[in-house]
């Protein structure tokens, strides 16, 4: 069922993002107050979902920074920074307020980071292939609300969205190519993480 589900929304692949004509670089104003609360939900939770993200490949350097694995890890964290830079503009430019939970998510991610590469490289990759693939599922639920609203007018984020998705789930194969899945437990470990993702999601967009 999930195979089906990304294979869905995967049909239209990202291209490199296009400098925009129109007078906003990415989001367009909102035209009322659901649609600005919508907006700022995707937004302030996209940024949270970088953050963490960037916090648990941290937390992975630091225990596998100098094995091996490291420049691999290094590599998926570099273009984690790249998403949550472009992030960070986008909120500063819409006047959209981070969640107050960044500092828990500092916290949190660099300990599942770290306490998941402690069990080697294979738990770091199940680690890897646990988020992505939640965070590539939330992407993949925003271009559908997207899609359905207005694809025109969402023109520049969702092809944004579309880009980051698609290296969210590069990164989840190269977990899955690293043997994420012979680290012990790992569908107990990957249930768990994704649960928490899960929750993470829903109060970022809240809170």
């Amino acid at each position: 069922m999930l195979r089906s589900y990304f294979i869905a929304c995967l049909c239209f692949r990202a291209v490199p993002l296009q400098q925009s004509v129109r007078a906003y670089s990415v989001v367009p104003p909102p035209r009322d107050a659901e649609e600005k609360e919508m907006l700022h939900r995707i937004l302030r939770v996209d940024h949270a979902g970088e953050y963490g993200a960037n916090r648990i490949y941290a937390g992975q350097m630091a225990v596998l920074g100098r094995s091996r694995t490291g420049p691999m890890i290094q590599e998926m964290w570099d273009q984690e920074k790249k998403h949550l830079k472009k992030f960070s503009e986008i909120l500063a430019e819409n006047r959209v307020r981070p969640t107050a939970l960044l500092p828990l998510w500092n916290v949190a991610g660099f300990v599942l980071g770290a306490s998941t590469a402690l069990l080697g490289k294979e738990g770091a990759m199940a680690c890897t292939v646990a988020v992505e693939e939640s965070i590539a599922e939330h992407y993949n639920s925003q271009i559908r609300v997207l899609m359905e609203r207005d694809p025109e007018r969402f023109t520049e984020l969702l092809l944004l969205i579309k880009e980051f998705r698609d290296d969210e789930m590069e990164h989840h194969d190269t977990g899955l190519e690293h043997d994420a899945e012979s680290v012990p437990g790992y569908w107990l470990l990957k249930n768990a993480i994704q649960l928490g993702c899960k929750a993470a999601i829903y109060v970022s967009q809240r809170v």
